[in-house]
């Protein structure tokens, strides 16, 4: 049976900002089907979707995007007319342990998504017409001095096996719009913040950490820098891009706030002290700066991302809208909550 609604096929759909988009699309576009494909693996949570079963317009189904047989019956039982594939192995030091899923999940589960998709559309002679967005890192350029921004046409130059296996998915992407002339899209966000990441990366970490009464690790001399962007944004410009972005183009999407990682620390340590004060006696420190630590450098670790995001801006009206401040602070609180229920239910 083929499902006659217009379906937008999301991969990836219970991971960080796979799940701000889905919510933020179930609720803007009532007429779409949206299908969400995740493999939930540790970064994968259905908390992160909770509430969203009840929509009659969304379905989820657990699978690997590299398992070809799933993706093609998914193509068969729905008319699939557009994919965002977030679906991807993210995290560097994992990386640096073992490539092997990497390479498994970000350019073999990219090559069945993009072979399913294009064989489907021709038969259905609309290649041209229906679209694959791709989400890519801007970690594919590699690393900036202190001067510079990446732009779309900066050469790739990955520095670790994730950004490797990310490049390799983009030049996968852009092969097939080059040589079938598949309707295809890439955007490269800067660092991503907000509700619902997974508590291995930096900003959940220090506030897990700091609430545990635990030493914060910051890497190196703690000056590695990044540019932070809201993931409200960051799904708003997605939108944006998969609806309106030009065939074939790539466009990288920054939140404009270059910070050091230890500024970005000591800016949740200060929001945390007057959130928390009560946490903070119980602790017995005056401020959760106080735990601040530290630690031997990661191996590969790039000094500056910043990504020049004019093209997006320019020919397609998008800026950011969340200040870093005031997004950190719905972050804190929204991880704060998590974390006190994840101690009450311990």
């Amino acid at each position: 049976m083929i499902h006659s609604k217009k379906a937008l096929l999301i991969t990836g759909g219970a991971g960080f900002i796979g799940s701000n988009f889905v919510a933020y699309m179930i609720d803007k576009y009532p007429d779409y089907q949206i299908i969400n494909i995740d493999k939930l693996t540790y970064a994968g949570n259905l908390e992160n979707l909770s509430g969203l079963e009840n929509y009659p317009n969304y379905e989820f189904i657990q699978g690997d995007i590299a398992d070809q047989n799933l993706i093609e019956s998914i193509f068969a039982m729905y008319d699939v007319w557009g994919v965002v594939h977030f679906a991807a192995e993210s995290h560097v030091d994992r990386s640096i342990e073992d490539a092997t899923a990497f390479i498994h999940t970000n350019i073999v589960g990219t090559q069945v998504l993009l072979q399913t998709a294009k064989m489907d559309w021709e038969r259905k002679g609309e290649l041209a017409q229906r679209r694959f967005h791709h989400i890519s890192t801007d970690e594919v350029y590699g690393s900036l001095g202190e001067k510079g921004m990446f732009n779309e046409k900066t050469p790739y130059d990955p520095r670790n096996p994730y950004s490797a296996s990310k490049a390799g998915a983009n030049m996968l992407v852009k092969s097939f719009g080059y040589t079938y002339g598949m309707n295809i899209v890439i955007t490269s966000s800067s660092n991503n913040y907000g509700p619902r990441q997974h508590e291995e990366k930096l900003i959940p970490t220090v506030i897990f950490n700091a609430l545990s009464g635990n030493s914060i690790p910051i890497y190196g001399d703690g000056r590695n820098v990044r540019d932070w962007l809201f993931v409200m944004d960051h799904c708003k410009a997605i939108d944006l891009i998969f609806h309106q972005g030009c065939t074939g183009e790539v466009y990288n999407i920054g939140g404009g706030n270059e910070k050091m990682n230890i500024e970005v620390v000591r800016t949740i340590c200060s929001i945390l002290d007057e959130l928390e004060s009560e946490r903070l006696a119980e602790i017995n420190k005056n401020s959760f700066t106080e735990l601040i630590s530290f630690t031997k450098d990661r191996l590969g670790h790039d000094r500056r991302y910043a990504v020049d995001d004019s093209k997006l801006r320019q020919e397609l009206g998008w800026s950011a809208e969340e200040e870093l401040k005031s997004g950190l602070i719905k972050t804190v609180e929204w991880y704060v909550k998590r974390w006190k229920s994840l101690a009450k239910n311990h």
